[in-house]
């Protein structure tokens, strides 16, 4: 009896040895595809060590190896990232990174992405394609883990073509053919719009989903316009327009900082909304501003008046959106769902 006793006992502990055994290989297969060890380690004697320093061994390899379990995604990717974006389009990217490691970052080709601070283990980066993209991107995501590792992930993401309208146009003559003095106050006007759109301020102000500067009923028009001005081809139109009755309430769509707030040749009244990680919100034409620059606004609060300022053919509200440089379509915007 007592002998067979040993022997059940001997083989329980030969299958327990064999089983850690069993995953220790699996354990060294994934640590060298991880490239946690160097290729001539081997376990091949594992089975004649005693079986305590063999737990002890694994232990001590798992505990060196933090988060080994979710190494194969340490960005934690919420959702799915497109392969295929439109001219103008805008998408989030989600992320909860793995507790070991630091300094996540990113780049669209060779465009930084802006990552919000995190907010429930969660941080996102909206990514916008100008409405004059082409081809592929490339988006990159690296960070660094607790030994200084870097670890990455690549996705190419096509650019598809839009067909965007072509609308002819008759201004006035000075309107079009501006003279000297006219033309250095545009360029320099143009000039605080291009250093504006560099500026990114590192909060993220808005909160939510973005909602209509106008009544919801109203839709949007005209984005990516080709124009043709008195014959003369012009730049494509940035934003998209509502056509609303003059004095109509213009409201902010998210939280944002008034950036900019004056008369423009082109825009007229000009307010512009700075919502934070390189986000922009642009309105011409109005009639007049209810907020100054440097003002906190909120979702939903009255910042305007639909008007006919500046170069325009009758009263409407010019809305555009820059994100990091990229012209946005407005309407794609107003569409993305955010936390």
């Amino acid at each position: 009896m007592r002998g067979n006793l040993a022997s059940r006992s001997s083989r329980r502990d030969r299958d327990e040895l064999l089983g850690i055994t069993d995953h220790a290989w699996l354990l060294r297969s994934e640590l060298l595809q991880k490239r946690f060890l160097p290729a001539r380690m081997t376990l091949g004697s594992l089975p004649r060590i005693p079986r305590s320093i063999l737990v002890t061994f694994l232990v001590l390899i798992l505990i060196a190896t933090p988060g080994f379990a979710d190494s194969a995604d340490p960005f934690g990717i919420q959702g799915r990232v497109p392969r295929a974006v439109p001219q103008g389009g805008v998408f989030v990217v989600t992320l909860k990174p793995a507790a070991w490691i630091e300094g996540v970052r990113g780049t669209l080709d060779a465009q930084p992405l802006i990552f919000s601070p995190p907010e429930q283990d969660l941080v996102q980066a909206l990514i916008g394609i100008d409405l004059e993209a082409a081809g592929r991107r490339r988006l990159r995501l690296e960070a660094n883990d607790r030994h200084g590792r870097i670890h990455a992930r690549e996705w190419s993401i096509q650019v598809k073509r839009r067909r965007f309208a072509v609308q002819r146009l008759t201004l006035p003559r000075h309107q079009v053919e501006l003279d000297p003095e006219t033309l250095t106050r545009v360029s320099e006007e143009a000039e605080r719009l291009r250093e504006l759109w560099k500026t990114v301020t590192p909060q993220r102000f808005w909160k939510g989903a973005f909602l209509s500067p106008v009544p919801a009923a109203m839709v949007p028009e005209g984005f990516g316009l080709r124009r043709i001005i008195n014959d003369q081809p012009r730049s494509p139109h940035s934003g998209a327009d509502y056509k609303a009755p003059l004095g109509s309430v213009v409201r902010a769509p998210n939280v944002g900082r008034v950036a900019l707030g004056e008369e423009q040749f082109f825009g007229g009244r000009a307010l512009v909304l700075d919502h934070g990680l390189g986000l922009y919100t642009v309105y011409f034409h109005l009639q007049g501003f209810l907020v100054k620059p440097g003002e906190m606004v909120q979702k939903g609060q009255e910042i305007g008046r639909v008007g006919a300022t500046g170069r325009a053919t009758g009263p409407h509200l010019h809305f555009g959106v820059r994100l990091n440089g990229a012209r946005v379509d407005p309407s794609a915007l107003l569409r993305l769902p955010l936390p």
